[in-house]
């Protein structure tokens, strides 16, 4: 979990190599509507939202249950929005957000061409993040560490 730029789709990706289990993209889950409003510099708002979440908490159940694991990347801002994930995935839903400095993510989100999340929407989504609330199982990690000393934090966090 984290802004965009944070490194969430790298992670998530090696993670799920290293565990051997599918990897769901929470970007493939936006509806056209609102990728179109991201590209168009306009801020999701909660009821865009609510709809994404609940197809990605639907795909990683799925996925959990095919498989008895998966690995999502997905922003999960606020705690209503991880709230909603666990209520869709189960209690064994674990976090990791990724934190960078804003002028690391502003450097990031220039050199991602073509993808549809403007830096100008970066704001917003700083201002969004809620910070975990303790007990909620989130481990923290600073993103601008190599993704494969990441990886193995959080192998050595959760467990295999």
């Amino acid at each position: 979990m984290g802004v965009s730029g944070c490194g969430k789709s790298t992670l998530g990706a090696l993670l799920a190599e290293a565990l051997d289990c599918e990897f769901l993209e929470g970007d493939m889950f936006h509806s056209p509507e609102a990728v179109e409003k991201m590209r168009a510099g306009q801020a999701l708002t909660d009821e865009d939202r609510w709809p994404w979440l609940d197809r990605l908490g639907a795909a990683a159940a799925e996925a959990v249950l095919k498989q008895g694991r998966v690995v999502v990347a997905c922003s999960a801002l606020r705690l209503a929005y991880r709230d909603r994930l666990r209520a869709a995935i189960g209690n064994g839903a674990r976090f990791v957000l990724l934190e960078a400095s804003r002028e690391n993510l502003f450097a990031r989100l220039g050199n991602r061409p073509g993808h549809y999340m403007p830096a100008s929407l970066l704001d917003s989504q700083l201002a969004t993040l809620e910070a975990p609330m303790a007990g909620e199982q989130v481990v923290v990690l600073a993103s601008e560490e190599a993704p494969e000393i990441l990886r193995d934090r959080v192998l050595r966090t959760f467990g295999p």
